[in-house]
């Protein structure tokens, strides 16, 4: 049996998410006092208590979810679980992934992601991007709806098959929303998210990513990670860093990642954060893999008593 990771992203976190393990592993309070130190604030007491705003504010839900997903995956390893086979992370879990494979120094990545947070949340002024979860159309169909309207908007997210997430201008958006229902999507419905990502709106943000990324210490993963925009793991840290600046106005390629880690040999996917979004898509996208989540102690227990 060959064990993939996989980080969620946006949309996962909630209050008081790391309460339960937080109480019981060494590992995972000190992974928080460390994310503190690093920011310069008590993003553990965000975390704990909120208020709920300032969790789900961008600059802040980022580095919230990369400790967390850091914390938890700490807390596997020093209870004694093995080193997975291959890592890949959905869109800001990215870089959770290359932070637990090695690639990224933990206080690097919580300063680059809370930076990464606020350009996007800056060029886009608010109430004039969009997201919207297609579900029932093939990649294809949704592809040409999005095509046919005027105005930015493309796919942002390939979940699953069958679920596509859409991001671009408002009114580009809701006009691919209903040539998506004219078209026979089963839903097609916004999204409530600040920011529209991944789409050709944060081609600016990617810019002045790429001049953050510069200056920050890469070094290759000890375990294989298979970026968003290609499904393909790095050959050099200058690959590296370009891939994360391209995933941020490029679609997130969650169903080739997937089907890349289980091609090379991964049948169990452990989904570590919060949330258990990528552990039901893993099941969707590919019915022979077994997936479940680690977000408690419950949780961890359990997936390192298998």
């Amino acid at each position: 049996m060959a064990t993939a990771f996989v980080f969620p992203g946006q949309g996962s976190q909630s209050l008081g998410m790391l309460d339960d393990i937080i109480a019981t592993s060494a590992a995972a309070r000190d992974t928080l006092a460390e994310a503190d130190e690093a920011l310069g604030f008590a993003l553990s007491d965000v975390i704990a208590a909120g208020p709920e705003s300032a969790l789900n504010s961008t600059e802040t839900t980022q580095p919230a979810l990369l400790a967390t997903s850091v914390a938890l995956y700490r807390a596997w390893l020093a209870e004694g679980g093995a080193t997975p086979s291959g890592m890949a992370g959905h869109s800001l879990g990215e870089y959770s992934a290359l932070v637990c494979a090695g690639s990224l120094e933990f206080a690097d990545a919580l300063r680059l992601v809370r930076r990464r947070g606020e350009l996007m949340q800056q060029s886009v002024p608010a109430g004039e991007g969009a997201m919207a979860a297609i579900l029932g159309l093939e990649d294809a169909e949704v592809e040409a709806c999005c095509a046919g309207v005027d105005g930015v908007v493309s796919a942002a997210n390939y979940n699953s098959p069958g679920q596509i997430v859409i991001a671009g201008a408002a009114a580009a958006v809701d006009a691919a929303i209903a040539a998506c229902k004219d078209a026979g999507a089963r839903k097609a419905m916004p999204l409530a998210v600040s920011v529209p990502s991944h789409c050709a709106l944060m081609n600016s943000a990617a810019d002045a990513l790429a001049e953050e990324l510069a200056g920050v210490a890469v070094a290759m993963p000890t375990v294989p990670v298979v970026h968003n925009v290609d499904a393909v793991a790095a050959a050099n840290p200058d690959e590296l860093r370009a891939k994360l600046v391209a995933q941020l106005s490029q679609p997130v390629r969650w169903t080739q990642c997937v089907t890349t880690l289980a091609d090379a040999g991964a049948d169990t996917f452990i989904e570590c954060g919060p949330g258990k979004v990528l552990t039901g898509l893993a099941r969707r996208i590919n019915k022979q893999l077994t997936g479940r989540a680690v977000n408690d102690s419950a949780s961890l227990a359990s997936a390192l008593a298998d």
